[in-house]
Parts: structure tokens; C-alpha cells; sequence
């Protein structure tokens, strides 16, 4: 199939196939992490980025370069969440810039609007760093200008430049160490190459199943249109099925085929990794049994997880409009209560997982508190919402999470009704230092200097569990184990929780410090916290302690030493 040119409606239905692709992978690509965390957010803040741009480009029934362009670009920027999310919204935008003008894509405008996409993505990033999703759009940005002149069939170049942006993604364990220590290619990369297969086959009219995601509904441009409304679609086959095959013998290429051959054959979405010994298998189907029961003839089974999906669409259904209800509530009555209070000054806004958090940065001077953290980062548009509510002349943003700064950003560089200032703040405790030496007669630029030369000073772990095996630093990690993870990387491991939050203060406690936090999470049992702490007091004698239930998911333990 030859095809020297691609208009509006071709690229619409390109592009939600591409975001489609990405939806029906996300957790796949959010197993890619370096630390074998519960909480792998890659491919959902990828997703959640793209999806917000797909609801726009959905909307479009008259489609037109420029229309398409304008959707891309503001519904990412705006929907983008998480580093990747973010980089991934610069990308569009850069693109779209390029393409806005024109009424047909050919491939010198496809080879212009790569370059310009890894341009605008790269100077998003402060410091970027190679080995990552950048690389890799990189990479094919500068094999999309090699090939300009070779080809005019737009199929066959992305083809080509899609084939040498997955060559790119896996070099990049040789441009990053810790990947190739986690046996893992960069996640942002993979989340990149999976938009951009799913581009190259709605182009090429190939069927992904349905190509509208999930979470997004076609909708008119009437006023009131719910843009978060959910397609209640049906579904085809009804059991996410997960397991990992520890083989008898090293499958080869032919029989990696023909069991291929055969979870095609009773269901689809299937992902098929090997490596050695060990095969990891995803497929949505019918007939979960008989899956399971055909990988068994090839080795014993770990890691099985069987989800109905018809059941947790219901479900899901029911939570967003349950959620969609409660947001426009408490957006209605946030912009009443803005619109009868006097303006202020100035106002702090945190972000942070668990009630005991948000209870500490309120009783310390924040004025409002996003919900967010790790799994489930804000995404700018929320950011930016709460910067507005705050009816503040200038309002102080504390991320506590380096996955959010770039959405901060994002968000101060598109807010139009106040000056939004981001503190760097990477971690819970350094947002509470960071508010803490707030001097409400200082200049936005010298309480910034302040607030940032003193979060410097604060050294922060976090304890959670491993969920795969792996190895971080040399150190040997096994599905189970608990770690703890300082701000350089990992700090220590153990099996029991209370134990690993000691070894970690061991490494973090110096004859310089003075203060010692901890924070324990919903997890985390108050007694053994308690007594975690007692034992702390009398090896660090010196040292002041202080014990809060910040009620944060995911961690058992975080720990603040100053």
C-alpha cells in the first residue's frame, strides 16, 4: 500500500489508534520500572496524557490540520501527568506546530514535525537526560531527516523510522546503567514506540479492535459536553489473563510462534515476552483455563492473575460518574467560595497521598492540598485548576514528587490568572521544610532562594516492598523483600518492615543531624511504628525525634532525617 499523503480524518483516526495502543499496554509498560515498586506509573500517566488529547480529536467531526493540531496539543498539555506524561504533551506540541499549517501530511512535513516535536520536548526538560523516552525520540527524529529523500511513500518511511526508534530503545540499558541493571528498557521509550505502532497501523487501516480508548467518548462541541464521559463499549473478551512461564527448556523461535499462534486464536491484546527461560504472557480471553492449561505443557506457572474485565468496567463506570459528580461539586463550590472572598496575597499548595499528610501541610500554612503522589500523579490541568481557586495573586506550588515538577511547570507557564511559583520539592519532607521557612514579607524570588537552599539539607527514604526480583546497586532484591529507598537510590533491604526503616536511618543519621521524622502510612502498624521510633531515640540519643501518621499508601515507612 503506497501512500503519499495523509489528511485530517486519516490522521484523526491514526492518532486515537495510536492513544488506543497505548491504553490496551499500559501496564505492561508500567512493569518497566528500575525499582520493583508497587508503583510503576508510566504507562498510566502516559495514557491519562494522551487520552485527555483523544477526547478533544474525538470531538472533531469536521476535521482540519489546524483543528487536529490545536486538540493534540492543548488536550496533552493541559492532561499531561508525570514526567513522561509531560515530555510526552512537548512532543505533540512540537509536532503540531508543524503541521498546523498545512492541509495534507507528506513525508517532508512528517521528517519536519519529528524534528520539531524532539526540539520542543527537549528544551521542556531542565536537565534531560539520554537513555530515556528524549533519546529515543531523538533517534528517529534524526532517521526521519536521513530519510526524507529516499522515500515519498509515508507508510515506508514511518515504518522505517518507527523500526530504528525501536533499534534506539534498546540501547538505551547502554545509555542508562541502573536500566541494565533492572534488566529493563526505558519506559517512557516503550510508551513512545507503542503511541507511535498504534499511528502506523490505524494509517495502514489495520484493526486494533475498537479504535476509540476506552476512556474516551466522541463528543459535539455543544456547551456543557462531557468531555470524561465513558463509552459504555462491549467487550469482547471478558478475562485480563496473566502469568509467567518458567520453562522447562529455552522455547525456541518456532514453538514461540505457534503458542503465539494459539492465545490469537482464543483472545487478543496479547503481549508475548521471552528472555532465556522465562516467558511473560498477557492476553484478554474467553477461556482463561485453557490458556493456562496450554502454557503448563511448556513449564510450571508463577505470577497468575485473572481479572473480569466486564465486571470491572461496570464498576469503573459507576466510580467516574461517581468521581465526576463529587469534582464538579467541589469545583462549583470552590469557584462560589472564590468569587465572595477577598483576594490574597499569596497561597501554598501541596501535593500529597494520605490524610495525615495533607492534616500536617494544612496545620503548617498550606491553604489547599492536591491529592497525589506516586500512582496517581496530578495532572497539570489539576494543578493549574487549583492555582485559580486559590484567588491569590501569587501562589506557591510544592510538588513532593520529582515525577511532578514538570507539570508544575507546565501549569506556571500556562496560568494567565495568577503568578504560580514551583518550589522544587521532591519529597514530602521537603515540602514541609520548604513551607516551614516561608517569610510572608519576602519577594516570590528571595522566598523561593530560601526555601530551595533549604530543602537541600533534608535527606528523605522511603520503605516499601520489591514486587519482582531484580538488582539495584549489586544489591540482589527478591519479590517480597523490603526496601528502602533514600534520594540516590536504594539504601538498604531487609524482610522485615521495621528492620529495613532502621538499617535505612543507620545510613542516613550523621554526626550533622539534628531532626529525625517519620512518617507512617495506612499500612503501616501503629504500635510497630511507635516502637520503631523508641528504638531509634536510644541508638540516636543525640538527635530529636518526632513520630506523625501521614496515612500514605504504598510506603510503610517515610523517613526524614535533617
Amino acid at each position: 500500500m503506497v501512500m503519499n499523503s495523509v489528511d485530517a480524518q486519516a490522521l484523526k483516526k491514526a492518532f486515537l489508534s495510536g492513544a488506543k495502543n497505548l491504553e490496551m499496554n499500559k501496564e505492561f509498560i508500567n512493569e518497566l520500572n528500575v525499582f520493583p515498586v508497587p508503583d510503576g506509573d508510566t504507562g498510566t500517566n502516559m495514557t491519562m496524557t494522551i487520552l485527555s488529547a483523544a477526547r478533544e480529536v474525538a470531538a472533531i467531526e469536521d476535521p482540519t490540520m489546524e483543528k487536529l493540531a490545536k486538540a493534540m496539543s492543548s488536550g496533552s498539555l493541559r492532561g499531561a501527568r508525570g514526567n513522561s506524561g509531560v515530555i510526552l504533551s512537548q512532543l505533540f506540541r512540537g509536532f503540531s506546530k508543524e503541521i498546523q499549517t498545512v492541509e495534507t501530511i507528506n513525508v517532508t512535513t512528517l521528517a519536519n514535525a519529528f524534528g520539531r516535536a524532539t526540539e520542543t520536548a527537549y528544551k521542556a526538560v531542565i536537565k534531560p537526560k539520554e537513555g530515556t523516552i528524549l533519546t529515543v525520540a531523538r533517534g528517529m527524529a534524526d532517521k526521519a531527516a536521513e530519510l526524507v529523500f529516499d522515500t515519498d511513500d509515508v507508510i515506508e518511511f514511518a515504518e522505517k523510522v518507527i523500526a530504528y526508534g525501536d533499534e534506539t530503545l534498546q540501547k538505551t540499558p547502554d545509555l542508562l546503567p541502573v536500566l541494565k541493571e533492572a534488566g529493563v528498557v526505558d519506559s517512557g521509550g516503550m510508551g513512545l514506540m507503542t503511541v507511535l505502532k498504534g499511528v502506523l497501523a490505524g494509517l495502514k487501516g489495520e484493526d486494533l479492535g475498537d479504535l476509540m480508548p476506552e476512556g474516551v467518548k466522541p463528543v459535539t462541541d455543544n456547551a456543557g459536553a462531557d468531555y470524561n464521559a465513558v463509552e459504555n463499549t462491549d467487550i469482547k473478551f471478558g478475562y485480563c489473563t496473566e502469568f509467567i512461564i518458567n520453562t522447562k527448556e529455552e522455547m525456541d523461535e518456532k514453538e514461540q510462534d505457534k503458542f503465539r499462534a494459539y492465545l490469537e486464536s482464543i483472545g487478543d491484546s496479547i503481549v508475548f515476552v521471552t528472555l532465556d527461560d522465562i516467558v511473560k504472557v498477557h492476553v484478554h480471553t474467553n477461556e482463561p483455563g485453557n490458556a493456562i492449561q496450554k502454557a503448563l505443557s511448556y513449564g510450571f506457572l508463577t505470577n497468575m492473575k485473572i481479572d473480569n474485565m466486564r465486571v470491572e468496567h461496570q464498576e469503573k463506570l459507576i466510580k467516574d460518574s461517581e468521581k465526576l459528580a463529587r469534582e464538579q461539586k467541589a469545583e462549583e463550590e470552590a469557584k462560589r467560595a472564590a468569587a465572595t472572598k477577598e483576594r490574597l496575597p499569596y497561597a501554598m499548595i501541596a501535593v500529597c497521598a494520605g490524610d495525615g499528610m495533607a492534616e500536617i501541610f494544612r496545620g503548617i500554612g498550606a491553604t489547599d492540598v492536591i491529592s497525589g503522589g506516586q500512582t496517581m500523579n496530578p495532572s497539570t490541568d489539576d494543578i493549574l485548576r487549583a492555582c485559580e481557586n486559590a484567588n491569590a495573586d501569587v501562589v506557591y506550588v510544592f510538588p513532593n514528587n520529582s515525577n511532578i515538577i514538570l507539570a508544575a511547570n507546565q501549569a506556571r507557564d500556562i496560568c494567565e490568572s495568577c503568578r504560580i511559583v514551583v518550589v522544587p520539592t521532591k519529597t514530602v519532607p521537603q515540602g514541609v521544610e520548604a513551607i516551614i521557612n516561608f517569610v510572608p514579607e519576602m519577594s516570590p524570588e528571595e522566598n523561593l532562594g530560601i526555601m530551595t537552599d533549604e530543602i537541600a539539607g533534608v535527606k528523605t527514604c522511603e520503605i516499601t516492598y520489591a514486587v519482582r526480583d531484580t538488582t539495584i546497586d549489586g544489591k540482589p532484591i527478591n519479590h517480597g523483600d523490603i526496601m528502602a529507598i533514600g534520594d540516590s537510590g536504594l539504601v538498604a533491604v531487609g524482610r522485615e518492615i521495621e528492620d529495613t526503616a532502621l538499617m535505612a536511618l543507620r545510613e542516613l543519621i550523621d554526626e550533622d543531624s539534628e531532626l529525625v521524622t517519620i512518617y507512617y502510612g495506612e499500612e503501616a502498624d501503629q504500635e510497630k511504628a511507635e516502637s520503631l521510633c523508641e528504638l531509634a531515640k536510644k541508638e540516636f540519643s543525640g538527635c530529636e525525634f518526632e513520630l506523625h501518621n501521614g496515612g500514605q499508601p504504598v510506603y510503610y515507612y517515610v523517613l526524614s532525617v535533617e
